[in-house]
């Protein structure tokens, strides 16, 4: 399952799982923010339109590219 995974101006790491609804959280570390989506992954996953989403998932190919405007 893709994560997203930035560190905002505060420092703070921010991770967002775009395969399931509302799946974002947030840590001081890396660490404590992988820690964090995976307690939000499995509040979130019995819910029917993420089990939906999982089920439907299957990805030939991602790609994450970043520009600096």
């Amino acid at each position: 399952m893709p994560l997203i995974v930035e560190k905002g101006g505060s420092g703070f790491y921010v991770i967002e799982c775009p395969v399931l609804e509302g799946c974002f959280t947030q840590g001081k570390t890396i660490d404590e923010a992988l820690r964090n989506i995976r307690e939000v992954i499995e509040l979130i996953l019995p819910e029917e339109r993420n089990q939906a989403a999982l089920k439907d998932y299957s990805p030939k190919e991602i790609s994450f590219h970043t520009i600096t405007l």
